[in-house]
């Protein structure tokens, strides 16, 4: 069966704007969306309301490229089941447009950018929890709960709810009581 359904699904590219759109799909955009909203209010709430322009658009450059590593992996780690399903099918990696180790380098590139940005423009502790956000998903969400806990969506709410500490941390440098605060608030909310 598997054959018969890959001999339908295209396996490249027909121009670089489809190659692109690929890579793009795999980052999640919607879902970046909504952390991105969350690391703001933690931005501005740590600096109350004194947020520098330049720092909020780098942090924000840096959680997009974070969440969008960490959801690229997912889709690596998800192609096998995405290949099953008729809704997910036509996805990049199941679909043979992107493959799973080009992906893998997309997803490590984007976090190591990330990182060099949250490090050089903002600060260590910020770069820091942007990467635990992604071994968080990536490892106790997508690898651990997805496939084998039917609480994967509660307890995996953690890993959305580090957004707002990268934001708080890239303002204050610390995290202090009020940023656990509004980190178990998105958690409970989830």
């Amino acid at each position: 069966m598997q054959e018969v359904i890959s001999h339908h699904l295209p396996r490249r590219h027909d121009n670089i704007l489809q190659v692109l759109k690929s890579y793009y799909q795999l980052t999640k955009p919607r879902i970046i969306l909504l952390l991105l909203i969350t690391t703001a209010a933690g931005m501005w709430l740590g600096a109350k309301g004194e947020v520098s322009p330049l720092l909020l658009f780098v942090t924000l450059i840096g959680g997009t490229l974070a969440s969008g590593a960490a959801n690229t992996i997912n889709c690596i780690y998800d192609s096998d089941i995405d290949y099953i399903m008729e809704r997910t099918r036509w996805r990049p990696i199941p679909s043979g447009r992107v493959k799973p180790r080009d992906a893998l380098i997309f997803a490590f590139t984007l976090a190591a950018t990330s990182f060099t940005l949250l490090t050089v423009f903002a600060n260590l502790l910020a770069a820091l929890l942007a990467m635990s956000g992604i071994v968080f998903y990536v490892g106790i969400y997508t690898h651990w709960l997805k496939r084998h806990s039917v609480q994967n969506i509660v307890i995996g709410g953690a890993a959305g709810a580090i957004p707002p500490l990268v934001g708080w941390a890239a303002v204050t440098g610390e995290l202090s009581w009020a940023a656990w605060l509004l980190f178990a608030i998105i958690v409970i909310w989830t």
